[in-house]
């Protein structure tokens, strides 16, 4: 997944703060990739102006040419390139009783992958881990990308055509900036991180491989018409951001990985990467002040890998 930026800008999901430079320091990938500059919120730093303290968020690691990735990380899998730690078995297949999803009418799995309410996260791997969406289709959106990453499953797509033709209406231009990301694609990201920086680092830039929101069709990255900040912390003050985050829930989004919230998704902000959780459930979840899938459904939370 940037993360699930689709490289997601986040996961040093250790405890205690990382500063900007460190961390903007781990995206800075060669290797023919498209690594696209990000960075991560210093300990204790406020959020832009125009953001709430939501949380924090990151996607997946940065993907070949054709493709866009944001910054998704994540923290230890192989140890040496071409090799990927085995993910461990997802649990809790659908919604705590007690958690705030459950009161809802339509009750959704929490680890099919084909299902809206699929949690993904280091606790929670994608089963099977080179699992690929049936029905991939290109939105009849604006694109920032090609191939696979313009890519979304068929429900995703449908909903992210509603949502970009609103916020034209309201005069804001989004472009889809990241989208699927296969498994293959992501083993290249990973294993190019290991190469050129290190387990360590690679476990801090780039999600394991199975481990990627990404790869599941039901999310994807951002981008503003204006091109500005693509896939950095100041995205959250321009206008496709701030659209989103007040207006993504009407169409089924949330935004996956808020600001201050890395503890419990395991990534920093990045208000970029919306996630579909349908309708009812992004307005429910936005109507209670819920910021994170882990608090909704009830799960446990996954700042690190297993």
């Amino acid at each position: 997944m940037c993360h699930n930026c689709a490289v997601t800008a986040g996961s040093v999901l250790a405890a205690g703060p990382v500063s900007r430079r460190s961390v903007a320091k781990l995206f800075a990938v060669g290797a023919g990739l498209t690594a696209l500059a990000a960075c991560t919120p210093d300990g204790g730093t406020q959020p832009p102006s125009s953001s709430s303290p939501s949380g924090t968020s990151a996607s997946a690691a940065p993907t070949a040419a054709s493709s866009s990735a944001g910054p998704e990380t994540s923290t230890a899998a192989a140890t040496e390139p071409g090799t990927v730690a085995a993910p461990a078995p997802a649990t809790t297949s659908a919604p705590t009783p007690t958690s705030p999803a459950a009161g809802l009418a339509k009750q959704y799995s929490l680890t099919d992958p084909a299902s809206p309410w699929l949690v993904v996260n280091k606790h929670r791997p994608l089963s099977p881990a080179d699992y690929v969406p049936a029905d991939l289709v290109q939105p009849n959106v604006a694109l920032a990308v090609s191939g696979e990453a313009a890519q979304l499953n068929s429900t995703t797509a449908a909903a992210a055509e509603q949502m970009f033709a609103a916020a034209a209406q309201d005069g804001v231009t989004m472009t889809l900036a990241s989208g699927y990301r296969s498994y293959g694609t992501q083993v290249a990201t990973y294993n190019s991180y290991v190469a050129s920086r290190g387990q360590a680092e690679a476990d801090t830039a780039s999600a394991r491989p199975g481990f990627s929101e990404h790869q599941t069709g039901w999310a994807f990255d951002i981008g503003d018409g204006g091109g500005a900040c693509s896939f950095q912390p100041c995205f959250a003050e321009q206008p496709a951001a701030v659209w989103a985050k007040a207006n993504g829930h009407r169409f089924g989004f949330v935004v996956r990985y808020p600001w201050m919230f890395h503890g419990i998704t395991g990534y920093y902000y990045e208000s970029w990467h919306l996630r579909y959780i349908g309708v009812e459930a992004a307005t429910d979840m936005t109507a209670r002040g819920i910021n994170t899938l882990e608090e909704y459904f009830g799960l446990e939370a996954a700042p690190g890998y297993l």
